[in-house]
């Protein structure tokens, strides 16, 4: 008796921290994607909330090991802790050339379990909406603890770590500003995303995974096109 051949769905990776981790959430952007991708790609969530890229880098291999399972993409989506402010929230900062230097060390791992610089794609922090965020910081006890132009420091240093690494990017930090538009409604206190936000990241994101998830065929038959008379011949098939 033959072996039946197991179905594998490759896999786009979401990696980052908080505001990936909400990206499962009703209207999220990872649910947008997923959904454009059902029956042909595995979207596996792997936001971890509050996460820096110093923390980033050591669980990595934890959370994303070498696999059976096809790697169509990775996101990296970090930046939003790292450019905490120093004074105000040591925890989660870290500073700008580490940064810069724990990006680069994320690509060296992917490239190292067989996932080519084609498939990575960073994200920048989005801007930041001071007044916004500063309300939710003191509804904690705490003061202001992030500004917009270090996030936007943070966000230039992920398109030059980037170019450097040789992958794409999706610059939300300038996009969400461009043409001096008002930036805070893509956001939902000021940091993290709103349903318009979470469209925004969306739309821009499908633009660069498109192209690397277009020729990824339908897996398993079309209802249609299944034999009634004997369905075994249509869905063991390879």
């Amino acid at each position: 008796m033959s072996t039946l051949k197991k179905v594998i769905w490759p896999q786009i990776i979401l990696f980052g921290d908080s505001i990936t981790q909400f990206a499962f959430q009703a209207n999220g952007w990872g649910s947008e994607i997923s959904h454009k991708l059902a029956r042909k790609c595995d979207v596996v969530n792997r936001g971890l909330s509050g996460y820096n890229t110093r923390w980033a880098k050591i669980v990595l291999p934890r959370i994303v090991p070498i696999s059976d399972a096809p790697i169509a993409a990775v996101t990296v989506f970090f930046g939003a802790n790292d450019c905490a402010l120093e004074d105000k929230n040591p925890a989660q900062h870290v500073p700008l050339q580490e940064f810069t230097d724990n990006l680069k060390d994320i690509v060296k791992y992917l490239l190292s379990i067989g996932v080519s610089n084609d498939k990575i794609i960073f994200i920048t922090p989005p801007p930041l909406q001071e007044a916004a965020w500063e309300k939710e910081c003191l509804l904690k006890g705490s003061a202001l603890n992030r500004l917009n132009s270090v996030a936007g420091q943070y966000a230039q240093a992920c398109v030059q770590a980037a170019g450097q690494s040789g992958v794409d990017v999706l610059d939300l930090w300038t996009l969400m500003q461009k043409d001096g538009q008002d930036f805070s409604v893509y956001l939902s206190d000021g940091l993290h995303l709103s349903d318009k936000g979470n469209q925004f990241v969306a739309e821009h994101l499908w633009t660069l995974l498109e192209r690397r998830v277009t020729n990824l065929p339908f897996i398993l038959p079309y209802w249609g096109d299944v034999d009634p008379k004997c369905p075994e011949s249509s869905l063991l098939c390879d």
